[in-house]
Protein backbone atom coordinates (compact mmCIF):
# COMPACT_ATOMS: atom_id res chain seq x y z
CA UNK A 1 0.00 0.00 0.00
CA UNK A 2 1.01 3.60 -0.52
CA UNK A 3 0.34 4.64 3.05
CA UNK A 4 3.29 3.45 5.06
CA UNK A 5 4.01 4.78 8.50
CA UNK A 6 6.93 6.80 7.16
CA UNK A 7 4.69 8.61 4.70
CA UNK A 8 3.19 10.66 7.52
CA UNK A 9 6.48 12.47 7.87
CA UNK A 10 6.79 13.38 4.20
CA UNK A 11 5.95 17.04 3.50
CA UNK A 12 2.75 17.63 1.54
CA UNK A 13 4.62 18.87 -1.55
CA UNK A 14 6.52 15.58 -1.87
CA UNK A 15 3.42 13.59 -0.93
CA UNK A 16 1.60 15.17 -3.85
CA UNK A 17 4.28 13.88 -6.22
CA UNK A 18 4.19 10.44 -4.62
CA UNK A 19 0.43 10.19 -5.02
CA UNK A 20 0.64 11.16 -8.66
CA UNK A 21 3.06 8.35 -9.38
CA UNK A 22 1.13 5.78 -7.36
CA UNK A 23 0.17 2.56 -9.09
CA UNK A 24 -3.23 2.18 -10.65
CA UNK A 25 -4.70 -1.25 -11.05
CA UNK A 26 -7.56 -3.26 -12.44
CA UNK A 27 -11.19 -2.83 -13.30
CA UNK A 28 -14.11 -2.35 -11.07
CA UNK A 29 -15.06 -5.04 -8.65
CA UNK A 30 -18.71 -5.88 -8.87
CA UNK A 31 -20.88 -3.07 -9.97
CA UNK A 32 -22.56 -2.28 -6.83
CA UNK A 33 -25.38 0.05 -6.95
CA UNK A 34 -24.50 0.24 -3.34
CA UNK A 35 -21.82 2.83 -3.68
CA UNK A 36 -23.05 5.46 -1.33
CA UNK A 37 -22.82 8.84 0.15
CA UNK A 38 -19.63 9.24 1.69
CA UNK A 39 -18.05 10.62 3.16
CA UNK A 40 -18.29 9.61 4.51
CA UNK A 41 -17.34 10.04 5.13
CA UNK A 42 -14.24 10.38 5.72
CA UNK A 43 -13.58 9.45 9.18
CA UNK A 44 -9.92 9.74 8.98
CA UNK A 45 -6.69 11.14 10.45
CA UNK A 46 -3.04 11.77 9.88
CA UNK A 47 -0.12 14.09 10.35
CA UNK A 48 -0.12 17.87 10.27
CA UNK A 49 3.52 18.40 9.25
CA UNK A 50 3.42 21.43 6.97
CA UNK A 51 5.56 22.42 4.01
CA UNK A 52 8.32 24.86 4.95
CA UNK A 53 6.48 27.63 3.12
CA UNK A 54 3.48 28.78 5.20
CA UNK A 55 1.91 30.38 2.16
CA UNK A 56 2.09 27.07 0.33
CA UNK A 57 0.42 25.31 3.24
CA UNK A 58 -2.34 27.92 3.36
CA UNK A 59 -2.90 27.47 -0.37
CA UNK A 60 -3.00 23.69 0.06
CA UNK A 61 -5.64 24.02 2.80
CA UNK A 62 -7.71 26.38 0.63
CA UNK A 63 -7.47 23.91 -2.24
CA UNK A 64 -8.56 21.11 0.08
CA UNK A 65 -11.50 23.14 1.38
CA UNK A 66 -12.76 23.54 -2.17
CA UNK A 67 -12.28 19.81 -2.79
CA UNK A 68 -14.09 18.90 0.43
CA UNK A 69 -17.06 21.11 -0.34
CA UNK A 70 -17.42 20.97 -4.10
CA UNK A 71 -15.40 18.18 -5.78
CA UNK A 72 -17.23 15.03 -6.91
CA UNK A 73 -14.12 13.25 -8.23
CA UNK A 74 -16.19 12.59 -11.36
CA UNK A 75 -18.76 10.46 -9.52
CA UNK A 76 -21.60 11.88 -11.63
CA UNK A 77 -21.09 8.82 -13.82
CA UNK A 78 -22.31 6.70 -10.91
CA UNK A 79 -25.02 8.88 -9.38
CA UNK A 80 -26.39 9.94 -12.76
CA UNK A 81 -25.68 7.21 -15.29
CA UNK A 82 -26.08 4.23 -12.94
CA UNK A 83 -28.40 5.29 -10.12
CA UNK A 84 -30.41 7.82 -12.19
CA UNK A 85 -30.64 10.12 -9.18
CA UNK A 86 -30.96 13.18 -11.42
CA UNK A 87 -34.32 11.84 -12.56
CA UNK A 88 -35.46 11.25 -8.98
CA UNK A 89 -34.43 14.73 -7.84
CA UNK A 90 -36.02 16.50 -10.78
CA UNK A 91 -39.30 14.62 -10.42
CA UNK A 92 -39.83 14.23 -6.70
CA UNK A 93 -37.29 15.97 -4.43
CA UNK A 94 -38.55 19.39 -3.41
CA UNK A 95 -36.68 21.37 -0.71
CA UNK A 96 -38.96 20.17 2.09
CA UNK A 97 -38.38 16.55 1.07
CA UNK A 98 -34.63 17.18 0.86
CA UNK A 99 -34.59 18.68 4.36
CA UNK A 100 -36.66 15.77 5.69
CA UNK A 101 -33.94 13.26 4.74
CA UNK A 102 -31.25 15.41 6.32
CA UNK A 103 -29.87 17.37 3.38
CA UNK A 104 -28.66 20.84 4.36
CA UNK A 105 -28.76 24.25 2.67
CA UNK A 106 -25.87 26.73 2.86
CA UNK A 107 -27.51 30.07 3.65
CA UNK A 108 -24.37 31.97 2.67
CA UNK A 109 -24.77 30.72 -0.91
CA UNK A 110 -28.22 32.30 -1.19
CA UNK A 111 -28.51 35.78 -2.75
CA UNK A 112 -30.26 38.40 -0.61
CA UNK A 113 -33.26 38.48 -2.94
CA UNK A 114 -33.81 34.73 -2.50
CA UNK A 115 -33.41 34.96 1.28
CA UNK A 116 -36.09 37.64 1.39
CA UNK A 117 -38.36 35.63 -0.90
CA UNK A 118 -38.05 32.56 1.33
CA UNK A 119 -38.76 34.64 4.44
CA UNK A 120 -41.89 36.16 2.93
CA UNK A 121 -43.16 32.84 1.60
CA UNK A 122 -42.76 33.88 -2.02
CA UNK A 123 -40.72 30.76 -2.81
CA UNK A 124 -42.57 27.45 -3.12
CA UNK A 125 -40.56 24.92 -1.10
CA UNK A 126 -42.81 22.08 -2.27
CA UNK A 127 -41.66 22.17 -5.90
CA UNK A 128 -38.67 20.21 -7.26
CA UNK A 129 -37.94 23.22 -9.46
CA UNK A 130 -36.88 25.11 -6.35
CA UNK A 131 -34.38 22.35 -5.60
CA UNK A 132 -32.90 22.85 -9.08
CA UNK A 133 -32.54 26.55 -8.37
CA UNK A 134 -30.66 25.75 -5.15
CA UNK A 135 -28.39 23.34 -7.05
CA UNK A 136 -27.55 26.10 -9.54
CA UNK A 137 -26.33 28.15 -6.58
CA UNK A 138 -24.22 25.32 -5.09
CA UNK A 139 -26.38 25.81 -2.01
CA UNK A 140 -27.24 22.18 -1.20
CA UNK A 141 -24.39 20.97 0.99
CA UNK A 142 -22.52 18.04 -0.54
CA UNK A 143 -24.60 17.79 -3.73
CA UNK A 144 -23.39 19.08 -7.10
CA UNK A 145 -25.83 19.39 -9.96
CA UNK A 146 -25.60 20.56 -13.54
CA UNK A 147 -28.78 22.42 -14.47
CA UNK A 148 -29.22 23.27 -18.14
CA UNK A 149 -32.01 24.89 -20.09
CA UNK A 150 -33.50 22.26 -22.38
CA UNK A 151 -36.34 23.36 -24.67
CA UNK A 152 -36.86 26.37 -22.45
CA UNK A 153 -37.08 24.31 -19.26
CA UNK A 154 -34.52 24.09 -16.45
CA UNK A 155 -33.35 20.48 -16.48
CA UNK A 156 -31.04 18.62 -14.09
CA UNK A 157 -28.71 16.74 -16.43
CA UNK A 158 -25.95 15.55 -14.05
CA UNK A 159 -25.66 15.08 -10.30
CA UNK A 160 -22.86 13.96 -7.99
CA UNK A 161 -21.87 14.16 -4.33
CA UNK A 162 -18.95 15.55 -2.32
CA UNK A 163 -17.30 14.82 1.03
CA UNK A 164 -19.40 17.55 2.63
CA UNK A 165 -22.60 15.56 2.17
CA UNK A 166 -21.91 13.39 5.21
CA UNK A 167 -19.18 15.38 6.93
CA UNK A 168 -20.73 18.83 7.09
CA UNK A 169 -23.87 20.22 8.58
CA UNK A 170 -25.17 23.78 9.14
CA UNK A 171 -25.81 25.89 12.22
CA UNK A 172 -29.57 26.29 11.55
CA UNK A 173 -29.14 30.06 11.85
CA UNK A 174 -31.72 30.72 9.10
CA UNK A 175 -34.09 27.83 9.74
CA UNK A 176 -33.83 24.17 10.63
CA UNK A 177 -31.48 22.62 8.06
CA UNK A 178 -30.57 26.02 6.60
CA UNK A 179 -27.60 28.00 7.87
CA UNK A 180 -23.84 28.48 7.75
CA UNK A 181 -21.67 25.46 7.02
CA UNK A 182 -20.00 23.53 9.84
CA UNK A 183 -17.35 21.52 8.01
CA UNK A 184 -16.17 18.37 9.74
CA UNK A 185 -19.34 18.02 11.82
CA UNK A 186 -21.02 14.69 11.01
CA UNK A 187 -24.48 15.08 9.54
CA UNK A 188 -26.36 12.81 11.91
CA UNK A 189 -29.67 13.97 10.37
CA UNK A 190 -28.70 12.67 6.95
CA UNK A 191 -30.34 9.42 5.89
CA UNK A 192 -28.02 8.13 3.13
CA UNK A 193 -29.84 4.82 2.87
CA UNK A 194 -33.24 6.47 2.34
CA UNK A 195 -31.73 8.66 -0.39
CA UNK A 196 -30.06 5.77 -2.20
CA UNK A 197 -33.25 3.71 -1.89
CA UNK A 198 -35.00 6.24 -4.14
CA UNK A 199 -32.93 5.05 -7.09
CA UNK A 200 -34.94 3.37 -9.85
CA UNK A 201 -31.87 1.21 -10.57
CA UNK A 202 -32.35 -0.79 -7.35
CA UNK A 203 -34.58 -3.82 -6.96
CA UNK A 204 -36.93 -4.25 -4.01
CA UNK A 205 -34.37 -6.09 -1.86
CA UNK A 206 -31.74 -3.44 -2.50
CA UNK A 207 -34.14 -0.65 -1.60
CA UNK A 208 -35.08 -2.45 1.62
CA UNK A 209 -31.44 -2.89 2.63
CA UNK A 210 -30.61 0.78 2.24
CA UNK A 211 -33.85 1.96 3.79
CA UNK A 212 -32.98 -0.05 6.93
CA UNK A 213 -29.95 2.10 7.80
CA UNK A 214 -31.68 5.09 9.36
CA UNK A 215 -30.51 8.69 9.91
CA UNK A 216 -26.85 9.35 10.62
CA UNK A 217 -25.67 5.89 9.58
CA UNK A 218 -23.85 4.44 6.60
CA UNK A 219 -22.23 1.12 5.76
CA UNK A 220 -18.94 1.68 3.90
CA UNK A 221 -18.50 -2.06 3.37
CA UNK A 222 -21.98 -2.98 2.11
CA UNK A 223 -21.26 -2.59 -1.59
CA UNK A 224 -17.97 -4.47 -1.11
CA UNK A 225 -18.99 -7.55 0.90
CA UNK A 226 -22.78 -7.51 0.53
CA UNK A 227 -23.36 -7.52 4.30
CA UNK A 228 -25.56 -4.94 5.98
CA UNK A 229 -24.44 -3.38 9.30
CA UNK A 230 -24.18 0.42 9.14
CA UNK A 231 -22.08 2.55 11.48
CA UNK A 232 -22.63 6.12 12.58
CA UNK A 233 -21.18 8.84 10.37
CA UNK A 234 -18.07 9.97 12.28
CA UNK A 235 -16.73 13.50 12.65
CA UNK A 236 -14.00 14.70 10.30
CA UNK A 237 -12.63 17.23 12.81
CA UNK A 238 -10.07 16.87 15.60
CA UNK A 239 -7.96 14.39 13.63
CA UNK A 240 -4.66 16.27 13.57
CA UNK A 241 -1.96 14.02 14.99
CA UNK A 242 -4.08 10.86 14.91
CA UNK A 243 -2.84 8.12 12.58
CA UNK A 244 -5.38 5.31 12.96
CA UNK A 245 -8.33 7.39 11.96
CA UNK A 246 -11.26 5.11 11.16
CA UNK A 247 -13.30 3.04 13.61
CA UNK A 248 -11.10 0.07 12.72
CA UNK A 249 -7.83 1.93 12.17
CA UNK A 250 -7.33 0.58 8.67
CA UNK A 251 -4.94 3.25 7.40
CA UNK A 252 -2.17 5.38 8.84
CA UNK A 253 -3.45 8.74 7.62
CA UNK A 254 -6.48 10.50 6.18
CA UNK A 255 -5.47 10.00 2.57
CA UNK A 256 -5.90 6.22 2.91
CA UNK A 257 -9.57 6.49 3.87
CA UNK A 258 -10.26 9.47 1.62
CA UNK A 259 -9.12 7.42 -1.37
CA UNK A 260 -11.23 4.44 -0.31
CA UNK A 261 -14.33 6.55 0.17
CA UNK A 262 -13.83 8.68 -2.94
CA UNK A 263 -13.51 5.63 -5.20
CA UNK A 264 -15.23 2.67 -3.56
CA UNK A 265 -18.13 4.53 -1.91
CA UNK A 266 -18.69 7.80 -3.74
CA UNK A 267 -17.99 6.27 -7.15
CA UNK A 268 -15.21 8.70 -8.07
CA UNK A 269 -12.94 8.16 -11.04
CA UNK A 270 -9.78 6.46 -9.81
CA UNK A 271 -8.44 3.34 -8.15
CA UNK A 272 -8.26 1.96 -4.63
CA UNK A 273 -6.49 -1.22 -3.61
CA UNK A 274 -6.45 -2.97 -0.24
CA UNK A 275 -4.50 -6.25 -0.30
CA UNK A 276 -5.67 -7.18 3.20
CA UNK A 277 -9.22 -7.33 1.87
CA UNK A 278 -8.22 -8.62 -1.56
CA UNK A 279 -9.84 -5.47 -2.86
CA UNK A 280 -9.23 -3.67 -6.15
CA UNK A 281 -11.73 -1.09 -7.37
CA UNK A 282 -11.10 0.95 -10.48
CA UNK A 283 -13.63 3.39 -11.87
CA UNK A 284 -12.97 4.75 -15.33
CA UNK A 285 -9.58 5.28 -16.93
CA UNK A 286 -8.84 8.80 -15.66
CA UNK A 287 -7.61 9.38 -12.10
CA UNK A 288 -9.56 12.31 -10.64
CA UNK A 289 -8.76 11.47 -7.01
CA UNK A 290 -5.02 11.12 -6.35
CA UNK A 291 -3.87 14.68 -7.03
CA UNK A 292 -6.53 16.05 -4.66
CA UNK A 293 -5.66 13.90 -1.63
CA UNK A 294 -2.88 16.11 -0.16
CA UNK A 295 -5.06 19.24 -0.12
CA UNK A 296 -8.09 17.36 1.14
CA UNK A 297 -6.07 15.91 4.00
CA UNK A 298 -4.54 19.28 4.86
CA UNK A 299 -7.97 20.89 5.09
CA UNK A 300 -9.46 18.14 7.22
CA UNK A 301 -6.50 18.24 9.60
CA UNK A 302 -7.06 21.98 10.01
CA UNK A 303 -10.58 21.38 11.37
CA UNK A 304 -10.57 21.60 15.14
CA UNK A 305 -13.01 19.80 17.41
CA UNK A 306 -15.68 22.28 18.55
CA UNK A 307 -15.53 23.56 22.10
CA UNK A 308 -18.60 22.82 24.25
CA UNK A 309 -21.17 25.64 24.36
CA UNK A 310 -20.96 27.95 27.34
CA UNK A 311 -23.11 26.73 30.19
CA UNK A 312 -23.60 23.28 28.67
CA UNK A 313 -21.98 21.43 31.58
CA UNK A 314 -21.39 21.75 35.31
CA UNK A 315 -17.79 22.92 35.76
CA UNK A 316 -17.36 21.61 39.30
CA UNK A 317 -18.86 18.25 38.43
CA UNK A 318 -16.61 18.03 35.35
CA UNK A 319 -13.53 18.52 37.53
CA UNK A 320 -14.69 15.67 39.76
CA UNK A 321 -15.46 13.62 36.65
CA UNK A 322 -11.89 14.04 35.43
CA UNK A 323 -10.74 12.33 38.62
CA UNK A 324 -13.22 9.51 37.99
CA UNK A 325 -11.97 9.17 34.39
CA UNK A 326 -8.40 8.80 35.56
CA UNK A 327 -9.32 6.57 38.49
CA UNK A 328 -12.37 4.39 39.13
CA UNK A 329 -13.73 4.86 35.60
CA UNK A 330 -10.45 3.67 34.02
CA UNK A 331 -11.29 5.77 30.92
CA UNK A 332 -7.79 7.20 30.60
CA UNK A 333 -6.35 3.70 30.22
CA UNK A 334 -7.27 3.93 26.53
CA UNK A 335 -8.57 7.50 26.10
CA UNK A 336 -5.12 8.79 26.96
CA UNK A 337 -2.95 11.80 26.31
CA UNK A 338 -3.96 15.16 24.82
CA UNK A 339 -5.72 13.39 21.91
CA UNK A 340 -7.76 11.21 24.31
CA UNK A 341 -6.91 8.07 22.36
CA UNK A 342 -4.19 5.43 22.24
CA UNK A 343 -4.83 4.93 18.51
CA UNK A 344 -1.27 5.92 17.59
CA UNK A 345 0.08 3.13 19.77
CA UNK A 346 -2.28 0.19 19.37
CA UNK A 347 -5.58 -1.15 18.18
CA UNK A 348 -7.93 -3.27 20.28
CA UNK A 349 -9.56 -6.67 19.75
CA UNK A 350 -13.24 -6.69 18.90
CA UNK A 351 -14.03 -7.99 22.38
CA UNK A 352 -12.94 -4.61 23.83
CA UNK A 353 -15.72 -2.77 21.98
CA UNK A 354 -18.88 -1.91 23.88
CA UNK A 355 -20.85 -2.56 20.66
CA UNK A 356 -19.61 -6.13 20.36
CA UNK A 357 -20.59 -8.89 20.06
CA UNK A 358 -22.62 -7.93 17.00
CA UNK A 359 -23.60 -9.76 13.84
CA UNK A 360 -22.00 -9.22 11.48
CA UNK A 361 -19.06 -7.83 13.42
CA UNK A 362 -17.98 -4.56 11.84
CA UNK A 363 -14.35 -5.23 12.78
CA UNK A 364 -14.42 -8.60 11.01
CA UNK A 365 -15.21 -6.82 7.74
CA UNK A 366 -12.24 -4.45 8.01
CA UNK A 367 -8.59 -4.76 7.07
CA UNK A 368 -7.37 -4.79 10.69
CA UNK A 369 -10.15 -6.91 12.28
CA UNK A 370 -9.74 -4.60 15.31
CA UNK A 371 -10.99 -1.28 16.67
CA UNK A 372 -9.23 1.94 17.51
CA UNK A 373 -10.05 4.01 20.60
CA UNK A 374 -12.31 6.89 19.59
CA UNK A 375 -10.92 10.37 20.39
CA UNK A 376 -13.10 12.25 22.88
CA UNK A 377 -12.59 15.88 21.87
CA UNK A 378 -15.95 17.30 20.76
CA UNK A 379 -17.80 14.18 21.88
CA UNK A 380 -20.64 16.35 23.21
CA UNK A 381 -21.51 17.25 19.62
CA UNK A 382 -22.18 13.92 17.94
CA UNK A 383 -24.59 11.52 19.65
CA UNK A 384 -25.41 8.65 19.35
CA UNK A 385 -22.27 6.86 20.51
CA UNK A 386 -20.23 3.70 19.86
CA UNK A 387 -19.66 2.80 16.23
CA UNK A 388 -23.14 1.32 15.92
CA UNK A 389 -24.91 4.23 17.60
CA UNK A 390 -26.29 1.98 20.33
CA UNK A 391 -25.75 4.53 23.14
CA UNK A 392 -28.12 7.46 22.69
CA UNK A 393 -26.51 9.71 25.32
CA UNK A 394 -23.27 10.11 27.23
CA UNK A 395 -25.11 8.82 30.30
CA UNK A 396 -25.84 5.65 28.31
CA UNK A 397 -22.14 5.40 27.44
CA UNK A 398 -21.09 5.61 31.08
CA UNK A 399 -23.81 3.17 32.13
CA UNK A 400 -22.71 0.65 29.51
CA UNK A 401 -19.06 0.81 30.54
CA UNK A 402 -19.96 0.60 34.20
CA UNK A 403 -22.04 -2.53 33.59
CA UNK A 404 -19.80 -4.29 31.08
CA UNK A 405 -16.58 -3.58 32.97
CA UNK A 406 -18.08 -4.09 36.46
CA UNK A 407 -16.65 -0.74 37.55
CA UNK A 408 -19.03 -0.26 40.47
CA UNK A 409 -19.38 3.51 39.99
CA UNK A 410 -21.65 5.35 42.38
CA UNK A 411 -24.50 7.44 40.96
CA UNK A 412 -22.50 10.60 41.77
CA UNK A 413 -19.37 9.31 40.05
CA UNK A 414 -21.35 8.38 36.93
CA UNK A 415 -23.04 11.78 36.81
CA UNK A 416 -19.72 13.59 37.28
CA UNK A 417 -18.10 11.53 34.55
CA UNK A 418 -20.87 12.53 32.15
CA UNK A 419 -20.23 16.20 32.91
CA UNK A 420 -16.52 15.69 32.27
CA UNK A 421 -17.19 14.12 28.88
CA UNK A 422 -19.49 17.03 28.02
CA UNK A 423 -16.65 19.42 28.82
CA UNK A 424 -14.17 17.96 26.31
Amino acid sequence: MRNSGSEERVPARRRRIAYRTADVVRPLAAAGVGVAIATFVAACGGSSEAPADAAEQAALIAEGKNTFRFDTFGNESFWTDTLKMHEVIAAAVDPLTALSVGLKVDSEALPASLVEAIQTGAVDLTKPGTTLALLRLDAIVGVKGTVETVNGVDTLTRVGITCALCHSTVDDSFARGIGKRLDGWPNRDLDPGAIIALSPALDADGKASYASWGPGKFDPRHNIDGKNKPVVIPPAYGLDGIHSVTFTGDGTELAYWNRYVAVAEMGGQGTVTEPRLNLVVQNGIEDLVTAKLPGLQAYQLSLKAPAPPAGSYDVDAALRGKVVSEGAGTCSTCHSGPLFTDANIRLHPASDSMAEPESPSYASRSATKQYRTTPLKGIWQHPPYFHDGSAATLADVVRTYDTRRSLGLTAQQAADLVEYLKSL
